[in-house]
């Protein structure tokens, strides 16, 4: 499945394009409390789950900070301007525009680069990342000027780009704000989440996700947004990613070929495979094993704490906890990281994605039969 994460650049949701955002009102009032109180800490540590909304947040701030730059130096003839009640700024402001074409000469996003020698987007933050964004702490700020370093995301920093950064954090700059959005704020080092203010992003209410998607499809079913809203798992970039890959459909058709199981339906495996190796379906292909590798994890889970899944679409809770019995949840897990690291490796070099389904099908036909 293509994500926005994979396609940022041309997403007309990009978080720098963003203005709209949903169900973290907790974090924005914390956010503006400390704006508002005169004493903002230098670096925000904003966690969560994968595209749940931590990237918009981000830039939601820092369009905000932006937009805030001399106000708070202003006093007119009635005193200084009352505070903000709000992180939104109207849209035909100035740094508006700027942020979303990514050329606000105050802000600057760190992230994975482009290796000029693999011709791929590299698999993790590396230290000219750093040293590039960083150079904008080494300019003089304007009078009241604050400038902005969003990493997105610190936890796929190497250890040198780690300790780059931490040097910022350690001597901050006057002025200087640093977002730091982490997936796996565990997998930091303790001096960076030590010079950090956490601000935690949770999944968003299923009904509040599947109000997003009825303003992106104003005539789509509601069940069908709520059933994609589940599939997300309370998150907004992950459920726009699954409506625009036809996500919902592929999810019945999912359960339509693990139906059958311990045996399969040979012909329609087949015609279902041939459909997912066309050209055009490579997206349509990532979120089929996307929506397996889902399925599967909360087969697991489920089965663990001895419960019977919600049905998404008619029949899969049951077939869940069918499936569940038929192994021991170690031989399941066995299975379900065999999957997970197959399909890894066909994303990454481009096997055939026809062969790589009917070996995927034929696992989950051996671990069926007790």
């Amino acid at each position: 499945m293509a994500t926005q994460e994979d396609n940022e650049e041309d997403h007309p949701f990009a978080p720098w394009r963003n203005l709209s955002l949903s169900g973290h009102g907790a974090a924005e009032i914390t956010f503006l409390k400390a704006w508002n109180s005169g004493r903002m800490p230098h670096a925000w540590l904003v966690t969560g789950p994968k595209v749940v909304g931590k990237s918009t947040f981000a830039y939601r701030c820092g369009r905000f900070v932006l937009a805030q730059n001399g106000k708070d130096q202003e006093a007119g003839l009635f005193g200084a301007p009352p505070p903000p009640e709000t992180l939104e700024i109207p849209e035909d402001d100035p740094v508006v525009p700027l942020v979303a074409q990514q050329g606000h000469p105050s802000l600057r996003r760190i992230a994975r680069s482009w290796d000029d020698k693999s011709k791929k987007t590299r698999g993790e933050i590396v230290v000219d990342d750093v040293r590039k964004a960083i150079k904008i702490f080494n300019v003089t700020a304007g009078e009241g000027a604050w400038r902005i370093v969003i990493v997105d995301a610190v936890d796929e920093m190497n250890p040198n780009a780690a300790n780059a950064l931490l040097k910022t954090l350690e001597e901050p700059p006057e002025r200087s704000l640093l977002i730091l959005i982490a997936h796996n704020p565990g997998r930091l080092l303790p001096t960076i989440r030590s010079r950090c203010r956490t601000l935690p992003l949770k999944p968003l209410d299923e009904h509040d996700v599947a109000n997003l998607l009825a303003q992106r499809a104003v005539d789509a079913d509601q069940q069908g947004l709520l059933s994609l809203a589940r599939l997300a798992d309370g998150s907004p970039g992950k459920a726009l990613d699954l409506m625009e890959s036809g996500g919902h459909g592929i999810y019945e058709d999912l359960i339509g070929l693990l139906k059958p199981l311990p045996d399969l339906d040979i012909p329609a495996l087949h015609k279902f495979a041939d459909r997912m190796a066309r050209k055009d379906a490579a997206d349509q292909a990532r979120a089929f094993m996307a929506l397996l590798d889902w399925w599967l994890a909360r087969m697991i889970r489920h089965a663990a704490l001895g419960q019977v899944p919600a049905d998404i679409v008619s029949g899969d809770g049951q077939l869940s906890q069918s499936l569940a019995a038929r192994r021991s949840l170690d031989q399941w897990i066995e299975v379900w990281e065999k999957i997970t690291r197959l399909a890894t490796r066909a994303d990454s070099v481009y096997l055939d994605r026809k062969q790589v389904l009917l070996n995927v099908f034929s696992m989950l036909e051996k671990a069926a039969r007790t």
